[in-house]
């Protein structure tokens, strides 16, 4: 059984960090079929991070365009007063643990945390 489908948690708050890896690599990761479906799970200081930064925001809505589906902590979204910011990014506001747990014990997702 192969892992056909990427659940990238991203908890960093460092723009860096945040340009280099998890907004780079999933805004390619299906167009050169990397993996069949990918998730990009924002959690943390990710969140306080998207909220201020109007460049992230726009990358969110590209990588979004090339059908990478996204997510973010109930908790974290409400403790950063981003809840209208991330609705208007169509990004879902959940909670997150279950999709992460059920990642973490199936045989078709690989987890990458950030």
């Amino acid at each position: 059984m192969s892992k056909d489908n990427l659940l990238i948690v991203w908890s960093n708050g460092d723009i860096e960090v945040a340009n280099k890896f998890p907004l780079l690599y999933s805004s390619v990761v299906l167009e050169r079929d990397y993996w069949k479906k990918a998730h990009l799970m924002l959690w943390g200081p990710s969140i306080k991070l998207t909220k201020k930064n109007k460049k992230i925001q726009q990358q969110l809505l590209e990588i979004q365009a090339t059908g990478v589906k996204m997510s973010a902590c109930i908790v974290c979204v409400e403790d950063y007063k981003a809840i209208k910011k991330l609705e208007k990014l169509n990004i879902k506001i959940n909670h997150t643990g279950e999709l992460l747990t059920k990642a973490l014990k199936s045989d078709k997702w690989a987890v990458l945390s950030i």
